[in-house]
């Protein structure tokens, strides 16, 4: 049972998606992302509740932007961004915990695919995505 109210709401994509950052509103402007719909497979599932999903939508998002503003040129620089973001999302495991959920198989999984499709849609396809999420606790 999930504590708390869980709105259902159709997931979507990024597409015009804009983030608050320290710097203010900065749009997504790659293409591939902007029309990827993040984490599906944990939206559609009731055992995680939507606003914990938001959460790390909103980590895979803010990772994007890092990505398009520091314009990482190597995997080295690219793997710490991503180590960033998984990290934070560690965080969230005792979040999902206090609302009888955990990051289980099926949401690694689905996160894992967010990771890859990121990497690659920002032109790194020799990165071993093991390796972009090498700081992992789920």
């Amino acid at each position: 049972m999930i504590h708390g109210s869980v709105e259902k709401r159709p997931m979507g994509s990024i597409l015009n998606c804009q983030l608050q950052s320290k710097g203010g509103t900065v749009p997504i402007s790659n293409k591939k992302i902007k029309g990827y719909t993040f984490l599906s497979e944990m939206y559609e599932d009731d055992y995680f509740p939507n606003f914990l999903v938001d959460k790390i939508k909103a980590i895979l998002v803010e990772l994007c932007e890092s990505i398009e503003s520091q314009n990482p040129t190597s995997s080295s620089e690219l793997l710490s961004l991503t180590h960033a973001s998984t990290e934070r999302i560690n965080e969230l495991e005792e979040e999902f915990e206090e609302n009888d959920s955990e990051l289980e198989t099926a949401a690694r999984e689905d996160m894992a695919e967010s990771f890859e499709f990121i990497v690659r849609s920002y032109g790194f396809s020799d990165v071993d995505i093991e390796d972009v999420i090498a700081t992992r606790e789920w």
